[in-house]
């Protein structure tokens, strides 16, 4: 199996609060599982420590390198999240229960390479058909 990480997934564990980061290295490397990570959360979570640099927000970007190597993969998003992404968008829609785009595109890359979300997200991505789901955190 392979866990994609969301955004406040990686956020929490930058702060460690509790021992998510360690939890989750034992659980990567107990069940010989990999990570992902979707562009789109790298993106999130390198504007969220650039926005206002501090000491504090820069040893969390040194931190992220360092467990989650370098994400900079600024490649055009591929043609099957596009596109699944745009099926989840107008099944939600229709279904009157949209949610940020951000999360569309996350949703779909996971669905594309058939990879488990982990995220304390949960609410608003259940409403997706077919995505597995994960919350370390409960």
């Amino acid at each position: 199996m392979i866990y994609a990480l969301d955004s406040n997934t990686i956020s929490y564990m930058l702060r460690e609060e509790g021992n998510t980061l360690n939890n989750f290295v034992q659980e990567i490397v107990e069940r010989k599982n990999g990570y992902a990570i979707p562009f789109i959360v790298a993106h999130e979570i390198e504007r969220w420590l650039l926005y206002r640099p501090t000491r504090e927000t820069m040893m969390y970007l040194d931190k992220f390198a360092k467990f989650f190597g370098r994400v900079r993969n600024k490649a055009e998003i591929p043609e099957t999240v596009w596109n699944k992404a745009t099926e989840i968008y107008i099944s939600l829609k229709a279904g009157g229960k949209l949610i940020g785009n951000a999360d569309i595109l996350i949703a779909a890359y996971c669905l594309v390479n058939d990879y488990t979300l982990v995220t304390r997200n949960t609410k608003d991505f259940e409403r997706i058909e077919g995505l597995k789901l994960v919350n370390w955190f409960e």
